[in-house]
This record gives C-alpha cells, sequence and structure tokens, in this order.
C-alpha cells in the first residue's frame, strides 16, 4: 500500500531551500546535530565507535564487522543501508536513506549505550556528513571501501563528493580518554591519498597489490597469495589461511578491509577466520535465491562500477567454464549459459548521467536486457528507462515499466544453465515513486514468481 506524499511539505522544504542562503542552512543543521547529542546526552562518549564510508561494499563491510565484534563475545550495535542491529535484536531500515536523521542517529547511539554495547558500527555516507549527521559523534575509527562517481549532481563534482567522505577521516580526533585513534584505507584506491593524509595514531591499509603501498601507511593487510573459484575466496595473510565464501574480488577488498579493522582492535585471527568463512553475505548483496534449473539472484549494485562488479561474477562463477577468470567480453554463443538482466536506475534528478552507462554495461555483459521501473522518486519512470536504453547500441531488449512483470517475463526466459541477476533494489523494502513510498520486497517478489514458475 502506497503511503501518502505530503507534497505541501515537500514544496515547502524545497522553497526554504531556495530562499534561505547556504550557511544558513548549514547552521541548522548543525543545531540540530546539537540538540540531538545535548537531549541523548552525547552517547558516543561511552562507546568506540567505528564509521565506514566509500562508495560500495560499506554494508557488507558492516555486517562483517558486527558479525567479528560479536563472535568475539562484545557487545555491538550497527547501521547500514540494510538494517539496524543493537545486540541480537535487528530491524529493517526502512528510511531509504543510510544514515538516520541527526536526532535518531543520536537516539539509536544512546540506545545502544544503555544496554552496554561497546562498540558502535556506523555505515556512513557523504550526504550524511554534509548534512552534519556525524556531527557530535566522537569517531574513534574510520574505513575507507573505495570512491566511485556517484551523486556528483547532489555535491557538485566528484571532487566535492570525494572532500564529502574526508570529512569522516577528520573527525579522528584525540579525546580525554586518550582513546587510540585508527585509519583503515584501500591502499588499491586511486583516491587513497586523501585519507591516508589524515592524523591517526595509527594508519593501517588493506589490498590487493604489493605495490601499492604508501610510506604514510605503517600497516597493511596484503594476502601473500589468493585463490578465486565458484566456492569464494582463499588467501594466506601473515601466514595464516582465511576463506570466505563471498564471490569476486570486490568482496574480497570488503573481507580484507573487516579484517584490518578486527586485527586493529586485537580480535584473534581464530576469531576472524570463523566469522569469515561462516558469513554468507548481507541480504540483497548476490543473494542466489535459486541455483536450479537456473540461477537467480539478487543485488542493490546501483552504480555503473558496482553493476559491472556483479555482472562480473556471474559471468565468471556462475556462467563461465574457465571459473576464477574475471570475464570482461561480451559473451558468445554456446559459451555455457545465458546472463539475464533486469535493472533500472534512480529517479529524483540523482546521477542522471550514469544511467547511459548502466545500458551499456548490461549490453556488454548480459545476453538477455529486461529495463524496468525502479525508483523513480518525483521523475517519470518510463523516461528514466529511456535515458537507460540509451546507453544499449546494438543489443535488442525489452521495456516492461511494471517491476514484477519484468521480473515475471525475465524468468520465464531463462532456460536451464541460465543466470537471472535482478538489479538496483536489493534488500531494500520501499520503491519510492510520484505517488510516495510503496512497499516492495524484491526477495519476496522473486521467490513469489519462481514458486508460481515451478508449478507450471
Amino acid at each position: 500500500m502506497a503511503l501518502p506524499l505530503n507534497k505541501e511539505m515537500t514544496f515547502l522544504k524545497n522553497l526554504i531551500k531556495k530562499i534561505v542562503p547556504r550557511p544558513v542552512w548549514n547552521t541548522a543543521h548543525w543545531l540540530i546535530a546539537l540538540a540531538g547529542a545535548v537531549k541523548y546526552k552525547f552517547p558516543s562518549r561511552g562507546l568506540i565507535v567505528i564509521g565506514v564510508t566509500g562508495t560500495n561494499g560499506k554494508s557488507t563491510v558492516v555486517q562483517l564487522l558486527h558479525d567479528i565484534f560479536s563472535g568475539f563475545g562484545l557487545n555491538v550495535a550497527s547501521t547500514s543501508t540494510i538494517r539496524f542491529r543493537i545486540k541480537d535484536k535487528i530491524v529493517d531500515n526502512k528510511l531509504k536513506m543510510t544514515m538516520p536523521g541527526r536526532l535518531a542517529l543520536q537516539k539509536f547511539l544512546r540506545e545502544s549505550a544503555d544496554v552496554g554495547c561497546q562498540y558502535a558500527i556506523l555505515e556512513v555516507t557523504s550526504e550524511g556528513l554534509k548534512q552534519h549527521r556525524a556531527d557530535f559523534i566522537n569517531f574513534d575509527c574510520a574505513v575507507l571501501t573505495n570512491v566511485r562517481p556517484e551523486h556528483i549532481e547532489s555535491h557538485g563534482s566528484f571532487e566535492k563528493y570525494r572532500a564529502a567522505k574526508e570529512i569522516l577521516f577528520g573527525k579522528l580526533k584525540s579525546r580525554k580518554d586518550k582513546t587510540k585513534k585508527i585509519s583503515v584505507v584501500n591502499l588499491d584506491d586511486p583516491s587513497v591519498f586523501y585519507y591516508s593524509r589524515y592524523s591517526a595514531d595509527q594508519k593501517i591499509g588493506y589490498g590487493l597489490f604489493q605495490e601499492n603501498h604508501r610510506p604514510e601507511v605503517k600497516k597493511n593487510f596484503i594476502p601473500e597469495s589468493i585463490k578465486f573459484s565458484k566456492n569464494g575466496a582463499d588467501f594466506i595473510l601473515e601466514g595464516e589461511e582465511y576463506s570466505s565464501p563471498l564471490l569476486g574480488d570486490f568482496n574480497l577488498y570488503n573481507a580484507l578491509a573487516a579484517l584490518a579493522v578486527a586485527r586493529a582492535f586485537e580480535i584473534p585471527a581464530k576469531v576472524i577466520k570463523e566469522s569469515l568463512v561462516n558469513f554468507k553475505g548481507a541480504p540483497g548483496r548476490l543473494e542466489v535465491l535459486q541455483k536450479d534449473p537456473f540461477l537467480a539472484a539478487i543485488d542493490y549494485a546501483h552504480t555503473p562500477d558496482a553493476l559491472e562488479a556483479v555482472y562480473r561474477v556471474a559471468r565468471s562463477f556462475w556462467l563461465s567454464p574457465d571459473v576464477g577468470r574475471l570475464e570482461t567480453r561480451r559473451p558468445t554463443s554456446g559459451n555455457g549459459g545465458r546472463l539475464i538482466g533486469v535493472l533500472g536506475a534512480t529517479g529524483g534528478g540523482r546521477d542522471k548521467w550514469k544511467r547511459p552507462q548502466l545500458g551499456a554495461i548490461a549490453e556488454r555483459f548480459c545476453d538477455e536486457i529486461f529495463l524496468t521501473d525502479e525508483d523513480p522518486y518525483s521523475e517519470d519512470p518510463e523516461h528514466i528507462v529511456k535515458d537507460v536504453s540509451r546507453g544499449i547500441k546494438s543489443k535488442s531488449y525489452k521495456i516492461i515499466m511494471d517491476r514484477r512483470l519484468a521480473i515475471r517475463e525475465a524468468l520465464q526466459s531463462a532456460r536451464a544453465g541460465d543466470a537471472v541477476l535482478i538489479t538496483g533494489k536489493g534488500a531494500e523494502k520501499t520503491m519510492m515513486t510520484r505517488f510516495g513510498a510503496m512497499d516492495w520486497d524484491e526477495r519476496a517478489v522473486v521467490l513469489e514468481e519462481l514458486a508460481k514458475l515451478s508449478k507450471k
């Protein structure tokens, strides 16, 4: 059931933004953040707070860290795009924003501290940092996954987007209890310099390539050997053997990020190993819902880099006989099963530049393409889909605006040995339309359609 959209409030908010100067607007955000911290008695002072930022992989790293720390017997709270967790209590994130508002986030930290949590692991976004949602939170550790073009229209440029994420690392300042401040950065990311330059008591790096070490980063976690397979990744680090069931090099980066943080807080390798091998992935992230007779999976990928990464996994580990090779070529007839992609793009004026790129990537990797509605917000969903289709130059595709029908037809078109990959929504529980927020559970929809198909 669609929730009503308060058009009057939306209009008023946009009008205020146009009339009120930006410095005044920023001050208002800051004052709200201060009010939240005062109201809830600065709860982060009683917690060790870890902030995870980046373009892709944040939610997976947060989930992994929560499992590792709790597996060591620590009381942990965490926030992510997917869900909020306080110890064993889990609540789905239905806010349509990764970071809660300033008051809500302080309330979450207060509730976490009051029930005895020692650590809070927060997924931190560029928009949240820019809007002062992380202000008056004492961060003890800042983690960078990667930086790729996103939210360019909102921030004004890639450089401003990157700088917004730097705010988190600037918050690593000493406090009265002399808690050690730790920065953890992806050494292989082209923007790593901008984050590793910030002061910290301990600077830690992780990556896949020894040649990317940085002199200012004194401790590095770079595997001595790596082996990819259909079962995930096995790697050796500091003489210890680790295994992760997650597929793809991007998931290995996520695992290494979590490992680096855990080791920085002196969690034993044995605990990390157990948590990694038992971690089945974050909900809605390359989540396989059926393996036979054809594979069906969902993923949150909504940026060009993320979409290409999950398509590479599909071609390399689900469809290719040459297991472990990250496939970059377009498929040829007779080379295993087909890849069927279902995708759209986010509306609301967000990152229009990426829409044709998403279409071009789908054309490059998919044998069959279904374009559909995703999160149009105030935009005409058909215009969004047409923008995506402009990137598809030489391959046929189908436009089915009803997302359930698009999923249904994609599943019906699949043959034994094929893979159907549905991207853009993942584990989200709402779809933002011109008429408000509509309940939408992609996992449930796919499972329902698979059940109908099995009965035919």
